[in-house]
């Protein structure tokens, strides 16, 4: 797909400033209704592209739709269940979605350019968020393991 510099940049920013007023809200959230919020965002992310396929009258990428959302839908069941990485794995992945799929693949009329754009944007900054914000947990729970205890 043909899109201009000035195109791309500011769609690519949209998903940032979208990103970090998603973050921030999802900062202010514990860590079980981080998860929640989280992996419900995944879906939703997943879910926007049924809509653009109903929306476009496109009802055989519904098929194809439906398959992403099974894969970003187990991999926010998995981190309900498991770890919050597997978040992290999910809205990682989903930039892929946005690129080889909508933005240069065959769903290009499926989602607007400057939609798979920002979406590449926000999801790579949601799951370094992820990975950096679990790793700030581990890393506080170790250190407080670790730390020495003075004896009076």
């Amino acid at each position: 797909m043909d899109v201009s510099n000035s195109y791309f940049l500011i769609s690519f920013i949209l998903g940032l400033v979208l990103a970090v007023l998603y973050l921030y809200w999802l900062n202010r959230l514990n860590d079980v209704q981080f998860k929640q919020a989280a992996s419900a965002g995944l879906m939703i992310a997943a879910f926007i592209y049924i809509g653009f396929a109903w929306f476009y009258g496109e009802r055989q990428w519904l098929i194809v739709e439906l398959l992403g959302v099974g894969v970003y839908g187990t991999a926010a069941l998995l981190a309900l269940r498991y770890s919050v990485l597997w978040l992290a794995v999910g809205w990682g992945l989903h930039p892929i979605w946005d690129l080889w799929v909508h933005w240069l693949g065959p769903g290009t009329h499926i989602v607007p350019a400057w939609y798979a754009i920002a979406c590449l944007s926000f999801d790579l900054l949601v799951a370094g968020y992820i990975v950096m914000r679990s790793d700030m947990k581990s890393l506080l729970i170790r250190g407080q393991r670790e730390s020495p205890r003075v004896s009076k």
